[in-house]
This record gives C-alpha cells, sequence and structure tokens, in this order.
C-alpha cells in the first residue's frame, strides 16, 4: 500500500481533510466490466436523448392522450422517467436532469388540463398544487419514483426541498385542505388520499378508470397488448369491470406505508427531526398491529385504529387485501391481487433507514415465517400461499385460511430482507437471483453478462423506438413504458451494491459515489467500480481509471445516503483507519486497486447533503 494511502486514511481517522486524496498508483488494464460499465453509461445516456427527442415536445408534454384512471392515467405518464433520474445518479449525463426536470414540470401542467365528468377527483385536472388529488399508494409512489431519486443528484435544488417538504405535509396535517392522517390514532384515513384529502366514502369505478376518451389506442392493461388497437368507447365497459370490486376506500391500508418516502426524503433533504418522528411513530403504529394479528401485516386499518375496524376485525379484508381475490370484468376471469408487499416493504425499510433499527426487519421476517411455514410441494414443486382469508365463493366456505398456492417465492422481497439485514438466516431462502450467485462466489462472470445484457435492452428498446409507427392520439399513457431504454438494474447491483427488486424508490445500497472535481454524482467520467463481496460489516470494492492518459478523483460514500461508516481500508496490506461516512480517491491513470473495506451500517443520519457539504 503506498505511503500517500496511509497518510490521508490516518487523517482521516483524526477527522482532518487530506491535502490530496488517497493515491492509487497501480497499474490495471481495463478488465471487460470496466469497458462495458462505461459504455452502458454513455448509452443509456445517448438513448434517453433520443426517447426525449421522439416523444416529448417542447413544453415538456409526453406525446400521447393523456386521461384519468390507475390502468393508464398520470402515474403512468410519469412513471416513463422513472429511473432517468437514477441513471443520472450513477453516472449518466447531465442531460437526463435536463429531460427528466422538463418532463415533469410539463406533466403537471399537461395533466392540469385534463377534466373528468364521470368522477370528480380529476374535474379540475389530476393534480392539486402539484400533488395528486386522491389515489391509492400502489399508483401515487409509481409517478412518484423519479422525484423521489432526483435528490439524490441535485439535493440542494430549493424548489425541490420546498416542494417535498410541502408534500410530506399533506400526510402530516400542515395542510387544512388535506386532513389525511389521524394523529392519534397514527393511521392515513382512507385508501385514497392525496391533495384533496382522504376518500371515506367509498370509490366508484370512474375514480378508477376516468372517462372515456374517442379513439383507438393500445390498451397494454388488456391481455391483447400493444399487438393491436381496441376502440376505446367499445372496449371501455371492460374497463370499469376490471375495477369492479375495487371498491372499498375507509380507513388505513397497508400501501399507505409507501407515503413514509415523503417524510423520509424531507428529512434526508432538512435534517428536520419532525419527519423522522412521524414516520417512526406511523411505521412503528403498523408494527404494533402485526403482533396483534399473529406477526401478518393487516391489509386494513379501521377509523378507530384496530385491525379490521372497517370489516368487523376481519384484518385480511380491504382494496388490495389478503383475500382481495375477485373476478376481473375486463381480463373475464378470477384474479387474486393481494399487494402485501408493494407498501409494507417500502415503509419498513425506509423505517430502518431513517432510524437505523434493525426491528422493523423483523416484522417482515415474521411474515415470511407465517407464509413459509404453510409451505407444501406438490408434484414435486414447493408452493406457498399468495392469500388469506374467506372470500365469497372461491373454492371454500368457512374460517378463513391459507390460500392460493403458487411457486410464487418472493425472491425479490426476500433478496431485499437479506441485503438489508445481512443474516445468513435470511440468505437461506432467497432463490434463483443470479447477482447474488455472484456474490457468494458462484458465477464470476456475472458482471459481464448482466452488463451485456442491459446493453442488448439499450439496443432492443431503441431498436423499438425507432420502428414505433404509432402517434400520439393512439397511445395512452401505459404505452411508452415499454419504450424507456434506461436500463440500471445492472450498474445498481454492480458499482453501488443496491438492489431494486420492484416497488422500493428508495435506494438501499452500500455505497454511492460523486466527483469531487465537477461536484456532481456519480461515477466520474472513465470511472469504473465493482462490488465484488458483501457481508454484514465488510465489503470489497475495485475501483478503476479506464483512462490511460488522465488521472480521476472519485468520493466513495458509505450508503446511498452516507448511512454507513467505513470504518478501515486495506488494499493487501494492514487494514488502516478511515472511519468516515467517505473516502476521496485518486485514480493515477490507466491505475486501479481492489479494496476491502470494514463497514459498520447504519451508524450515521442518513442524508442527500452532499459530501463536500457536510462535516465528515
Amino acid at each position: 500500500m503506498p505511503s500517500r494511502l496511509a497518510f490521508c486514511l490516518l487523517l482521516a481517522a483524526l477527522g482532518l481533510q487530506a491535502a490530496e486524496p488517497l493515491v492509487v498508483r497501480s497499474p490495471m488494464p481495463p478488465p471487460e466490466w470496466a469497458l462495458l460499465e462505461r459504455e452502458l453509461l454513455r448509452a443509456d445516456s445517448a438513448a434517453c436523448d433520443r426517447f426525449a427527442a421522439r416523444y416529448l415536445d417542447s413544453r415538456g408534454y409526453l406525446l400521447h392522450t393523456p386521461r384519468w384512471g390507475t390502468l393508464d392515467g398520470p402515474d403512468d405518464a410519469i412513471e416513463t422517467f422513472w429511473n432517468w433520474t437514477l441513471l443520472h445518479a450513477l453516472g449518466g449525463s447531465d442531460s437526463l436532469l435536463d429531460h427528466y426536470r422538463r418532463a415533469q414540470e410539463g406533466h403537471w401542467r399537461q395533466y392540469g388540463e385534463i377534466r373528468t365528468r364521470l368522477t370528480k377527483l380529476a374535474e379540475n385536472g389530476a393534480y392539486y398544487k402539484e400533488f395528486i388529488t386522491q389515489s391509492d399508494w400502489f399508483h401515487t409512489g409509481e409517478g412518484m419514483r423519479a422525484f423521489f431519486l432526483y435528490g439524490l443528484s441535485q439535493p440542494d435544488d430549493p424548489l425541490y426541498q420546498s416542494r417535498m417538504k410541502r408534500f410530506a405535509g399533506l400526510y402530516m396535517n400542515e395542510d387544512p385542505e388535506a386532513p389525511n392522517y389521524d394523529p392519534e390514532k397514527k393511521i392515513i384515513r382512507s385508501i385514497w388520499n392525496g391533495a384533496k384529502g382522504p376518500m371515506l366514502t367509498k370509490a366508484t369505478v370512474h375514480d378508477w378508470v376516468g372517462d372515456p376518451v374517442p379513439g383507438s389506442f393500445h390498451l397494454l392493461h388488456n391481455a391483447a397488448g400493444r399487438s393491436q388497437t381496441l376502440d376505446m368507447r367499445k372496449w371501455y365497459p371492460r374497463m370499469l369491470a376490471h375495477c369492479a370490486e375495487y371498491l372499498d376506500s375507509a380507513g388505513d391500508n397497508f400501501l399507505n406505508l409507501a407515503s413514509t418516502n415523503l417524510a423520509l426524503n424531507a428529512f434526508l433533504l432538512t435534517g428536520d427531526q419532525k419527519y423522522k418522528t412521524w414516520l417512526v411513530d406511523y411505521a412503528g403504529a403498523w408494527k404494533r398491529r402485526a403482533a396483534e394479528c399473529g406477526g401478518n401485516i393487516p391489509s386494513n386499518i379501521g377509523l378507530d385504529g384496530a385491525p379490521g375496524g372497517e370489516h368487523k376485525g376481519q384484518w385480511w379484508k380491504g382494496t388490495y387485501g389478503w383475500n382481495f381475490t375477485i373476478f376481473d370484468g375486463e381480463l373475464q376471469k378470477t384474479v387474486h391481487r393481494n399487494y402485501l408487499t408493494a407498501g409494507s416493504w417500502p415503509g419498513f425499510g425506509n423505517a430502518l433507514l431513517i432510524s437505523g433499527d434493525p426491528s422493523y426487519l423483523a416484522v417482515l421476517r415474521r411474515q415470511m415465517d407465517n407464509i413459509f411455514a404453510q409451505k407444501k410441494v406438490v408434484n414435486g414443486k414447493t408452493l406457498i400461499p399468495r392469500m388469506y382469508g374467506d372470500p365469497r365463493g372461491y373454492k371454500f366456505d368457512g374460517p378463513p385460511q391459507w390460500y392460493q398456492f403458487e411457486e410464487n417465492m418472493h425472491g425479490p422481497r426476500l433478496t431485499e430482507l437479506y441485503l438489508w439485514s445481512m443474516d445468513r438466516k435470511d440468505l437461506e431462502r432467497v432463490e434463483k437471483e443470479p447477482w447474488i450467485d455472484y456474490l457468494e462466489g458462484r458465477d464470476p462472470q456475472y458482471p459481464v453478462k448482466a452488463l451485456r445484457k442491459d446493453l442488448e435492452t439499450v439496443r432492443r428498446k431503441v431498436a423499438m423506438i425507432l420502428a414505433d409507427s404509432t402517434t400520439a392520439d393512439t397511445r395512452l399513457a401505459d404505452y411508452l413504458l415499454d419504450l424507456n431504454p434506461a436500463a440500471t438494474d445492472a450498474l445498481t447491483n454492480l458499482t453501488l451494491g443496491g438492489y431494486f427488486g420492484g416497488r422500493i424508490w428508495t435506494l438501499h445500497s452500500r455505497f454511492r459515489y460523486f466527483d469531487p472535481v465537477h461536484r456532481r454524482a456519480g461515477l466520474p467520467d472513465s470511472v469504473a467500480a465493482l462490488v465484488e463481496k458483501l457481508s454484514a460489516d465488510s465489503a470489497a470494492l475495485t475501483l478503476v481509471n479506464v483512462d490511460p492518459v488522465e488521472p480521476r478523483e472519485v468520493v466513495v460514500q458509505g450508503g446511498g445516503y452516507a448511512e454507513h461508516t467505513i470504518v478501515s481500508a486495506s488494499a493487501g496490506g494492514a487494514p488502516l483507519p478511515v472511519n468516515s461516512s467517505q473516502l476521496h480517491v485518486r485514480l493515477e491513470p490507466g491505475c486501479g486497486a481492489k479494496l476491502v473495506l470494514q463497514m459498520n451500517r447504519y451508524s450515521n443520519t442518513p442524508t442527500l447533503r452532499l459530501p463536500w457539504d457536510r462535516a465528515r
């Protein structure tokens, strides 16, 4: 290890700022994975430029036919850009933020112009004070994914800070027009909530589906998919039938745990304790109620604060709940839509991040214990139940029970639980997760394969864009979701040690990177990173500068939000102390090193403040 490295690490341990960063002078021919990372960042950014040029107009309006509804409405339109802000934070081009800002501002204006006749929810536009009027958090969250991740790159944007605080305030009764929260019972008062407050009456099918619009469209939520167009006026009754049983509204719902993303991000931006207090109180109330239900996270909480309070104590009832087995009149078949994980995993994961308290993970673990305790083997296949309760007319009558046994092993949710806990017992349930296999040393070629796969995704999506013959008057909001060319999964896994398994809109990761020269988030130009191993208290990380001519500097941060402490670093020799949430590294031309970093996870107050704007 160079003497400069030891000197810098010693200064860091003393809480001092080194005159120069840690210097890596060991030559490292650029590995294939490093070149592929750099190419993927370039191709991703260029493909997004192409998409924006084709599908965004000068106002930032998405070129499609806007309408209200949860099947193909405002949440789908802006979700098209869900990972563009993440891509910038990984090291993508600055144009990504320009496109996103234009699209977001345009989206609020575009959907502010729609008017509905059959539902009051959008009679004066889909947004009020720039927030959805009323919707459920399965869909509200989808529409806010890029917004939540924008703070990774632009935490100092005053308009962003103002909006995040105002949006979080909608769930803290800071806006008298939106009494969404009952602070005494610690509940969000309806599955339908937003800038116009909670819906305490039954919803209507028109609230869910909106008004019909004239014309023929590619209705992607229909089984026919993008392969054909359907006349909206003729198909509209089937769309209403899709949501015929989605009408229970009053009381809290486990989907509302996803609203904690607002308080979390407001805290990350401001450090104001009130946001942490609200989040911990709300998640804590859900933790207690899960215990009351034998470790099962209830799908409805009554206005009285009791599990099942709107359904005679039956905690498994409610829209999207444990026994939400319905007949989908659009698809013409019985479907099972228990959305347990869509809100509870983000909510309890956010509570862990903001508090460092692992007891929130115990709630998720016990829930999985309950589900897996019912597993059975049928024809050599291991099955677990998706549903619980007493649905009318579905194969049985009598007391509530587990049903709808499937091969679904909840792989993404179990992977998240393991990565948050790093408990080897949690790992035992994780199946068929190639990235985890790589971290466990079972597939050394995985980085190259994964990066090549994502590059192929970019190529395929650009080809789809170039071949797309649709026009704005035949596209609804969800059509363009499949054309988003930004491929970020492999980069998130391999560079950050992070994981997005689904509806998680918070960056849970072991590392993040910053360019101290250009003062921006993301890997600096020509720098590549590979997380090679993770454990509860350590990580192996290789950094390389693929530029043979110019040096590069990079700040390595412990965690997506500086929540982890880098205790010490070793490059083949004795570990030297760091004791900081960040490590500043200079990579000489064509040089790289494998660092073994000892870490204390969840030991710091998380923040979105950039490294050069906070104390070490």
